[in-house]
């Protein structure tokens, strides 16, 4: 038996911790951030899509998705109304497919091994509130990592080289703290002291791992 577990939050706000953790103590963790640039590599059916969606200049000298130019075009000044969804139309089906396959793979191998406890598996996915309703599965729990908006904007600018206006504009096409909290059964603040907030972390995994499941 299995718990799926949507884990969500702010830009910035901490959630990566919370899901390095997660898997730490043993948790099946779905990264949609890295799908979403696995179903994007030269050569996929999405990054074939995006060219002919977006155009050539989506596309850097390397073959590569250029996400200067995307971030631009889908988020920031240049953006055209309905950019994001047409980005998301492609990738999205490819991203959940493939957390799919995961599933079953992680499934599989932990019945090979006996299934002793629950096998709590995460899907991180920083817009589960924007997308919860069109994803292709039910989760047991929702928990939402939040920080206050300026402090996300101090780490963006400081940790990822962001300008401002850079970081407003990330935050600004995400859900707000109200939208995810509406979605969510647990919130993690993550300004609270980080052992504090491993704590956290530490004793709702343990609950899931024996809890009996609503699915």
């Amino acid at each position: 038996m299995t718990v799926r577990v949507g884990l969500t939050g702010g830009i910035a706000a901490g959630k990566s911790t919370v899901a390095a953790r997660l898997r730490q103590l043993g948790a099946f963790v779905i990264d949609d951030d890295a799908l979403a640039r696995k179903v994007v590599e030269p050569g996929s059916v999405g990054l074939a899509r995006i060219a002919r969606e977006f155009g050539p200049e989506s596309i850097a000298p390397d073959g590569t998705l250029d996400r200067a130019w995307m971030a631009d075009h889908v988020f920031g000044a240049h953006a055209e109304p309905g950019a994001r969804e047409r980005l998301d139309a492609i990738e999205h089906p490819l991203i959940y497919a493939e957390s799919q396959r995961l599933e079953r793979e992680a499934i599989a191998a932990h019945e090979s091994k006996g299934g002793v406890g629950r096998l709590v598996i995460v899907h991180d996915v920083p817009l589960l509130a924007e997308v919860i309703g069109t994803m292709p599965f039910d989760f047991d729990h929702v928990v939402t990592v939040e920080a206050p908006e300026e402090l996300r904007i101090a780490r963006m600018m400081g940790e990822r080289g962001m300008t401002r206006e850079q970081a407003e504009a990330r935050i600004r096409h995400q859900s707000s703290r109200e939208e995810r909290e509406a979605i969510a059964d647990v919130v993690i603040d993550s300004t609270q002291p980080l052992e504090r907030m491993l704590e956290q972390v530490d004793g709702l995994y343990a609950r899931w791992r024996v809890q009996t499941t609503a699915r």
